[in-house]
């Protein structure tokens, strides 16, 4: 059986987790769980890092010992992975005795190499980032890393003899391409490396400044550097934690980084693998930073984004699923609660919400909830559905996490659109057309089928619920098995319509209204109509059986609605819908307008809908209705 084996960094326990570390985790849990239903043996780790200067300083300002400290600190990101989901096989504490063991017989090994040696050392020492640095690697005086100040140290330690590595670490990185990605990130560390002579690394700090971290074992006067030790958690976790002693773990599928710690991974931990005679990782993968609202998250401004806030207001699958829809993985992103309630809206409650829907409400009205027998395969559908898999695969092996889920909403656009062109509401009505209805039917349940087990990794939650809606208890079966067309067997009792996820609105007091450029709060009193006024107006439920874009404009659509009669409607909704897709569609419409003309074209009524620009939504009936039905 195929091994993967995927990492985080380990974080450092001075930090409350924010959408930076969920970011991380969840990527990680994502390939985890695709692996595991491609049914691969996996070992998915993450941790935290508790050793440091930072961490022993904490600790004496709230009066305790760092251990401590440590112990309580842990349990933020125990905390937030459960929330999250997360599916780790194990975390790991660099306080473990067993951590600490394997990182002594690493330096050791190291030490008897000869690649490890004593010397003094001065130099411009920053506290945060716990890392010496050259005057000339100073930016105005402070630390070119994080901006603060730095203290000037002069004091024997211990050196890894990195330096030696820099030309086979060149070598090797041009050979292997993949090695760190994205492309940017291997330029950057290619650029570092190629530009400058590598130094050699201070591994050590003296133990009467620094008593909190893992003694060296050849000197204990001195403990290690926590950069040393914690890049060892990726192979002592092997030794003590993974669920299968008995697979060769080493070396890791992916490490998932964030891009500030690259150089750590790309240069520290690929040259001690290097010096240690062993296999370096497939793939490290650097990503992008999140800002919000354009602005970089900092706590002086107030903006740090925490997780658990946001899952509690919109839950955790919505959450999961806007990191890893909204920007390619390895770029930076924006965070901000309207693009997450756009994506929500648009993606979840609009177009899989309402597939979900649909489809289990004409199963409902049809066949009595039961999946019928088809008259046949709609080849189209059966290759779209089976094509997928590979270009998962494709796709994830290189952590294009975006394109992957594009690839799944091409399934969900297909099976939306199959159900407006085909309209089972009408061949419903013709006995001649019942064989016709049960291969739409069919094809439209099994589509869902396979959005399941290909959503699973992205948002188990949903997809789970999903699966059993559809009359499954659990994945019984690897990917390669269940993405065949034919798995939905005829007969198979499924669920009434539920709703998945419901429409985000704004909250009373707190809508936005614009006028005149500016944004007011709506809190009620101006604006106010009577009872008598709004009665005046008509809605009606249509249905779309022509849809064409009015000549000239990228906005307007023509549109003619059946709503007991034919109307014609110019909807300015073309920036969000194709004339194709609206075919069909259920749409509320306001019926007794006075007739305007709009781009030369006579508009006699005006189509409900929400949003603006690119995320506009139609307002449809939760199910099926007659057109022609009253809005009340």
């Amino acid at each position: 059986m195929e091994k993967f084996y995927v990492t985080t960094p380990i974080y450092y326990v001075n930090d409350l987790p924010h959408i930076g570390h969920a970011y991380t985790t969840i990527a990680a849990d994502i390939l985890a769980r695709f692996n595991r239903l491609m049914g691969r043996r996996v070992f998915f780790l993450t941790g935290t890092d508790e050793h440091g200067q930072k961490v022993q300083k904490a600790a004496e300002s709230r009066g305790l010992s760092p251990k401590e400290h440590a112990d309580r600190m842990v349990l933020n990101f125990k905390r937030l992975w459960k929330t999250l989901n997360i599916s780790n096989d194990a975390f790991i504490r660099t306080t473990d005795e067993a951590h600490k063991a394997v990182v002594q017989e690493v330096l050791q090994k190291l030490y008897e190499k000869g690649e490890i040696v004593k010397r003094p050392y001065k130099g411009w020492y920053c506290t945060p980032d716990e890392r010496f640095w050259t005057t000339k690697e100073l930016e105005d005086g402070k630390c070119p890393e994080c901006g603060r100040p730095v203290e000037e140290l002069e004091e024997e330690n211990y050196f890894f003899l990195m330096s030696r590595y820099q030309e086979p670490l060149i070598d090797y990185i041009r050979k292997n391409p993949e090695y760190i990605l994205p492309e940017t990130r291997r330029n950057e560390v290619l650029g570092f490396l190629t530009s400058r002579p590598l130094g050699d690394l201070c591994i050590s700090r003296p133990r009467k400044r620094l008593p909190w971290g893992i003694p060296l074992p050849f000197d204990d006067g001195f403990v290690t550097y926590v950069w040393f030790d914690a890049l060892i958690n990726y192979y002592s976790a092997t030794r003590y934690l993974a669920p299968d002693r008995d697979v060769q773990w080493w070396p890791a599928d992916h490490h998932i980084v964030g891009k500030d710690i690259l150089t750590t991974h790309a240069v520290y931990w690929s040259t001690m693998l290097m010096a240690l005679d062993m296999p370096l990782p497939r793939n490290i993968f650097a990503h992008g930073w999140w800002t919000v609202e354009g602005r970089k998250m900092s706590k002086s401004f107030g903006n740090v984004v925490d997780p658990e806030k946001v899952v509690e207001e919109y839950g955790v699958d919505p959450f999961r699923y806007f990191l890893f829809r909204e920007v390619p993985f390895g770029s930076d992103g924006d965070f901000s609660e309207k693009a997450l309630v756009g994506r929500i809206n648009s993606d979840l409650a609009n177009d899989l919400g309402n597939l979900v829907s649909r489809t289990l409400t004409m199963l409902q009205r049809y066949t009595d909830s039961v999946v019928p027998e088809p008259s046949g395969v709609e080849e189209e559908a059966k290759r779209l559905s089976e094509g997928i898999l590979p270009m998962l695969q494709e796709h994830l092996n290189k952590l294009s996490f975006q394109r992957a889920i594009d690839e799944i909403w091409r399934l969900i656009d297909y099976l939306n659109k199959y159900i407006d062109t085909n309209q089972p509401w009408a061949l419903a009505k013709r006995p001649e057309d019942r064989d016709r209805l049960s291969t739409v039917l069919y094809t439209a349940v099994e589509g869902l089928r396979f959005i399941a087990i290909y959503l699973w990794p992205f948002i188990p939650q949903t997809a789970e619920r999903l699966y059993r809606m559809l009359g499954y208890e659990r994945f019984e079966a690897t990917l390669r098995e269940m993405a065949q067309w034919g798995g939905m067997r005829p007969g198979t009792k499924v669920s009434g319509p539920e709703q998945l996820f419901p429409r985000i609105v704004p909250k009373r007091g707190e809508a936005k209204v614009e006028k005149s450029g500016e944004r007011k709060e709506e809190t009620g009193g101006e604006g106010i109509i009577e009872f008598e006024d709004f009665s005046k107006v008509k809605m009606k439920v249509g249905r779309v059986v022509e849809a064409e874009r009015v000549k000239g404009s990228k906005k307007l659509l023509r549109l003619v609605v059946d709503v007991g009669q034919r109307v014609q409607v110019v909807a300015g909704i073309g920036t969000t819908y194709t004339p194709e897709s609206l075919i069909g569609k259920e749409v509320v419409v306001v019926v007794n307008l006075r007739p305007v003309t709009l781009m030369g074209v006579e508009s006699q009524g005006m189509i409900l809908a929400t949003g603006q620009d690119r995320d506009i939504v139609l307002i449809t009936p939760e199910r099926d209705v007659p057109p022609g039905s009253t809005v009340r």
